[in-house]
């Protein structure tokens, strides 16, 4: 017949906890956060910046368009 398993007894004497340890645990889940926070703000600048980019480049198209347009009337009349 089977035996019941071995119940593992807590050791008396464990070994003594690191007192730097949480506090090293501390500042790198702080600096985890940190790096999550800046990437998104950087995400979310990169965004404005592509965006303010693009507003540009087709502010630019339309002068161009419509120089382009005031000439080609000058030249031929229109």
């Amino acid at each position: 017949m089977a035996e019941p398993a071995q119940r593992q007894r807590a050791r008396a004497d464990a070994p003594p906890v690191d007192p730097q340890a949480v506090d090293r645990a501390y500042r790198f889940y702080r600096a985890q956060r940190h790096a999550k926070v800046e990437h998104r703000r950087a995400t979310r600048m990169a965004h404005v910046r592509f965006w303010a980019f693009l507003g540009i480049l087709l502010l630019a198209c339309a002068v161009v368009a419509v120089t382009v347009w005031g000439e080609v009337a000058r030249i031929f009349g229109i």
